[in-house]
């Protein structure tokens, strides 16, 4: 793989409420550093809703010679404040490009479930649930939602290059089915379920065999003994408050298995590689909102639903990086491995 990454949390920001609630710069250099220098990423996926997060972690990951893909992501806002949100990245990102900084920009990610105007829904469960849960009506509801994602794609990557001058991709899920001609790299979210597997690599192979670059971001799953079975629903054991969002506990008691989430994450690095994608993400280094809690009731340590790969403390450092709320999981080290390769 020519890049090789992993997505970076600054924030996502929800009813105006950020998931990271303080933002110290010190640490943001410091993990940038490790990302480079321990998991011997080239690359990193700059994921948020905050633009000035996101600008500054872009400088110090383009300081440390890596390069970044600038990705604000928009959570259950309209369409006229997604527009906003980009191209004020957009000139962002164009500041840093032209100061030298190797930068691709995402024009969002699975933005016609995350928020509003593409299919009906308060929420993504909502949109989720009207999406898929008439199957007579399933067909009709996707091709309006590819047709709503369609104009507002067309319409606001022009406003984009208008202000970016490099690389332009979209985070898609493929039932989006986006034109890729409005883009510079296909980049879709392909995470590998028990149903899928057996031809998983096949349709990689498949999504290789086309003109534009492949890269692959949103993989991983969460740190409960199954969770690779289910990735792409294994956050889905958390319970969360129904105003605000916010995880509050497991809905049941799980079984810790970082190991099987490493393994899980080597098996597609090792497709990814071996079947010629430009450049691939894992998804993610840290969820700060679902802290490790090892002492107490199991259905409140919320990192067993977490797909970071190093779990985080909230009240200690960790011991492996003194100074660091979090530890690394087995994951970290099976990243580390491939990506040193």
């Amino acid at each position: 793989m020519r890049a090789r990454g992993i997505a970076y949390d600054t924030g996502f920001v929800r009813d105006g409420r950020s998931s990271i609630t303080e933002f110290h710069p010190h640490r943001v250099r410091r993990e940038l550093s490790i990302i480079r220098d321990d998991l011997h990423c080239t690359a990193v996926h700059l994921i948020g809703g905050d633009p000035e997060r996101l600008e500054f972690a872009a400088r110090a990951a383009a300081e440390l010679g890596l390069e970044v893909w600038f990705s604000p992501y928009p959570l259950d806002l309209t369409t006229d404040q997604i527009r906003v949100l980009f191209l004020d990245c957009a000139e962002r990102a164009e500041r840093l490009r032209q100061a030298g900084a190797e930068i691709v920009f995402v024009a969002g990610v699975e933005l016609s479930l995350m928020n509003h105007g593409f299919v009906d829904g308060a929420r993504v469960g909502e949109r989720l649930a009207h999406l898929l849960g008439d199957p007579d009506r399933r067909a009709g509801r996707i091709t309006e939602l590819r047709a709503r994602l369609d104009r507002f794609l067309r319409d606001t990557v022009a406003e984009i290059r208008a202000r970016f001058r490099g690389r332009v991709t979209y985070a898609a899920v493929p039932l989006e089915d986006v034109d890729w001609e409005l883009f510079d790299i296909v980049t879709l979210e392909l995470i590998r379920s028990a149903e899928v597997a057996d031809h998983f690599r096949d349709g990689v192979r498949a999504l290789v065999d086309q003109p534009r670059p492949l890269a692959v971001t949103g993989f991983g799953t969460a740190t409960w003994r199954g969770a690779g079975d289910v990735a792409p629903r294994s956050m889905e054991i958390l319970v969360n408050d129904e105003v605000t969002g916010v995880p509050m506990r497991l809905d049941g008691r799980y079984e810790r298995d970082e190991a099987g989430q490493a393994q899980y994450l080597g098996e597609l690095l090792d497709i990814f590689d071996s079947e010629g994608v430009d450049s691939a993400f894992v998804h993610l280094f840290a969820l700060e909102s679902l802290p490790h809690r090892p002492d107490g009731d199991p259905r409140d340590d919320l990192d067993l639903a977490s797909l970071g790969v190093v779990k985080v403390f909230e009240d200690r450092d960790g011991d492996t990086y003194p100074g660091l709320p979090w530890e690394p999981k087995a994951a970290f080290a099976t990243i580390s491995e491939r990506y040193a390769r």
